[in-house]
C-alpha cells in the first residue's frame, strides 16, 4: 500500500488531503456537507477520476446526514439527496468515474428509500465504503497486471498524476510504477511537470520522493527530446474517460507525448479501472472536454506570467486516439487492440468474477 492517505471517512465527515497545497504543505479539508465536497472537487482539492468517484459516493452520505437535519417528510428527505446527487454530478464533466459512483449510490438509494432515515444513511455508507474498498483492490490488480509489461530496468515516462492522490489510495499509472518498484525491477521514472497546474511536479514528484522511487522531473517540452536521446522505454499514464473504441481522454498533453512515442517506437500504456471506460461513447469525439479558467494559463498560482489582455485556450484534457495506445491496463488484465472487441470482453470477465 501507499503511504499517502487521499481521503478518509471519519465521524460522519469526509477528510481530504488538499492537492492544491502540495508539495509545500500537507493540509486537509474536512467536508461536513456535500456542498463543501462539491466545491472541493471543482477547485481540485480532490482530483483524479477514481478519487472523484469515491469522494462523490461519500458526498451522497453527507447529503443523507444533512437531509435528516434540514427536511421533514420522507419525500423531502429523498428529494434532498437526489438534488445533491445532481449537484455533485455537475462538478467535473469529463471524469466518468464521478457519474459511475453517483449512479451506484442513486441505485442504492432507490432500493432503500422506504427504510427509516437512519437505516438509509447506514446503507448508503456501506455502499460508499464498498466503492472505496473496491477502488483499492482494483488499483492493486492494475499494478499487478501492469507489472507484466514493465521490463527490468525500465525508464518510464508519466504525465499528470495518476497515483495514490488520484485514487482511494494506491494509484493506477503510479500503481503500476509502485508495483514494479516493489518487485525490484530497478525502474526509473521521468515525470512530466504537466502544465498549467503542474500535477506532475507538485503531486507525482511528491509521491515518488515520499516512497523513494528513483525519478527525474522534466518539463513537458523536454519529453520528445528525452525520447530521441533514448532515455524513455515506455509511457504509462491514467485516464479520465475511455471510449468504447479505446480513445482515451487524459490530462492535456497526453496526446502530444503519445504521438511522439509512436514516432520513436515507444509503447504507450494507459492504466485505468473498467469504471473509467464509458461503453455508451463510441469514440473520443463524443467525450466532453472541460474548459477551465483562462487565468490558469496567464498566471502560475497567483503570479502573473502573461499579459492580462491575452486570450488563452485552456482545455483540461485532450483525447489520444486508440491507434497510439499499445494497451489499456485494467483490473482484469491488459487490453489490446482492437479495443471495440477487447473492452466488451473485459466487462464480461469482470461480471463473471
Amino acid at each position: 500500500m501507499s503511504e499517502v492517505k487521499t481521503l478518509e471517512w471519519k465521524n460522519d465527515e469526509l477528510i481530504l488531503i488538499d492537492c492544491t497545497k502540495l508539495p509545500t504543505s500537507e493540509e486537509y479539508v474536512i467536508c461536513k456537507d456535500y456542498k463543501t465536497l462539491a466545491e472541493a472537487i471543482k477547485i481540485l482539492v480532490v482530483r483524479g477520476a477514481p478519487a472523484i468517484g469515491v469522494s462523490a459516493a461519500y458526498g451522497v452520505v453527507l447529503a443523507a446526514i444533512q437531509a435528516q437535519k434540514e427536511t421533514g417528510t420522507q419525500k423531502e428527505y429523498i428529494d434532498f439527496i437526489k438534488k445533491a446527487i445532481e449537484e455533485l454530478a455537475e462538478t467535473r464533466p469529463t471524469a466518468v468515474n464521478l457519474f459511475w459512483g453517483l449512479n451506484r449510490m442513486e441505485e442504492k438509494l432507490e432500493s432503500v428509500k422506504d427504510l427509516p432515515q437512519d437505516q438509509i444513511k447506514e446503507e448508503l455508507l456501506k455502499e460508499a465504503n464498498k466503492i472505496y474498498d473496491e477502488d483499492i483492490e482494483c488499483n492493486i490488480s492494475i499494478g499487478k497486471y501492469g507489472n507484466e509489461v514493465v521490463p527490468q530496468d525500465a525508464r518510464i515516462l508519466t504525465h499528470c498524476n495518476a497515483g495514490a492522490l488520484a485514487t482511494a489510495g494506491y494509484g493506477t499509472a503510479l500503481g503500476v510504477v509502485r508495483y514494479a518498484h516493489n518487485q525490484g525491477k530497478n525502474i526509473h521514472v521521468y515525470a512530466d511537470e504537466t502544465r498549467p497546474l503542474l500535477q506532475g511536479s507538485r503531486l507525482t514528484a511528491w509521491e515518488l520522493v515520499k516512497e523513494d522511487i528513483p525519478a527525474t522531473l522534466i518539463t513537458d517540452s523536454m519529453a520528445g527530446y528525452a525520447m530521441k536521446l533514448g532515455m524513455i522505454d515506455m509511457l504509462v499514464f491514467g485516464a479520465d474517460r475511455i471510449a468504447l473504441n479505446g480513445d482515451v481522454a487524459n490530462k492535456i498533453g497526453s496526446y502530444s507525448i503519445s504521438v511522439l512515442a509512436k514516432e520513436h517506437g515507444i509503447p504507450v500504456y494507459v492504466a485505468a479501472p473498467l469504471s473509467t471506460i464509458d461503453i455508451n461513447i463510441e469514440n473520443g469525439d463524443q467525450i466532453p472536454i472541460e474548459q477551465r479558467d483562462k487565468d490558469e494559463v496567464r498566471e502560475l498560482f497567483g503570479t502573473q506570467t502573461a499579459p492580462k489582455e491575452i486570450d488563452t485556450f485552456n482545455p483540461a484534457f485532450d483525447v489520444t486516439p486508440s491507434q497510439y495506445i499499445t494497451g489499456i491496463i485494467t483490473e482484469v488484465g491488459v487490453l489490446r487492440p482492437p479495443y471495440n472487441l477487447s473492452i466488451p470482453k473485459a466487462f464480461k470477465i469482470k461480471e463473471e468474477r
